[in-house]
């Protein structure tokens, strides 16, 4: 399990390229990531500083975020997972249980299952990006694409290197270089995203990952077979 983490306090456009850069570290690679300070945290008083601060929240809360979901949501029960994709234990889950969980749960509709990303760093919010580039559609079968190859994609090196593996998984799975880059660079769409993913983080206490909330209630990560547990006392209910 990935152990506590702060909660991210500034996210910000990288003049050049769009890329954005968080306070915290790395989920797989513990090199800390400089932040450019935020408006909110810079410690300024001007007038200007705190009308660009009210812009970018206008912005923020202008963009939805999509859930992304699979299965029944009618069920009685209801699973969200919290997961980085820069987390390695959030990759296992995906590639073992969730797989058997999908099969034994999700595919037959007898439970709703939601996917929330939680952002240590900025190489999880690219991955993010990406993963959500195609659309609901194509959502779940970039995630396990990204977690198949996180070993490989997020040791690549230079952030520019990262970047282009990511873009890799993305034609892999379809998408071509115009939607990546529009996606990528899309700069609201990640400040919204970071601040969704606050206010789920606060909402659920979310402090590690994968962390999974099951009918209101929340599980850190656990093997399969005491979630199938639990998964079956809820549906017998």
């Amino acid at each position: 399990m990935k152990p506590t983490f702060p909660i991210l306090a500034a996210v910000a456009v990288a003049a050049a390229g769009g890329w954005y850069a968080f306070s915290g570290t790395n989920a797989v690679n513990s090199t800390p990531i400089n932040p450019l300070v935020s408006a909110a945290n810079a410690q300024t008083t001007s007038a200007d500083s705190m009308d660009a601060a009210q812009e970018t929240a206008e912005a923020t809360a202008e963009t939805a975020i999509q859930d992304m979901t699979l299965g029944n949501p009618d069920s009685a029960v209801q699973i969200i997972e919290y997961a980085s994709y820069t987390c390695p234990h959030c990759a296992a889950f995906d590639q073992g249980p969730f797989q058997q969980l999908k099969a034994d749960y999700i595919d037959n509709d007898k439970i709703g299952f939601t996917y929330r990303e939680v952002y240590f760093d900025r190489y999880g919010l690219w991955a993010s990006m990406v993963s959500r580039c195609g659309g609901e559609d194509k959502f779940f079968g970039i995630t396990d694409m990204i977690y198949a190859g996180q070993s490989e994609w997020v040791r690549a090196g230079e952030p520019a290197a990262i970047v282009e593996e990511l873009r890799k998984i993305g034609r892999l799975a379809g998408l071509d270089n115009a939607e990546l880059d529009a996606c990528l660079q899309d700069g609201e769409k990640a400040q919204s995203l970071v601040a969704w993913w606050e206010e789920n983080q606060k909402a659920d206490d979310i402090s590690s990952t994968p962390s999974f909330i099951i009918n209101g209630e929340k599980y850190s990560n656990m093997p399969y077979a005491e979630m199938k547990e639990i998964i079956d006392a809820a549906l017998e209910e």
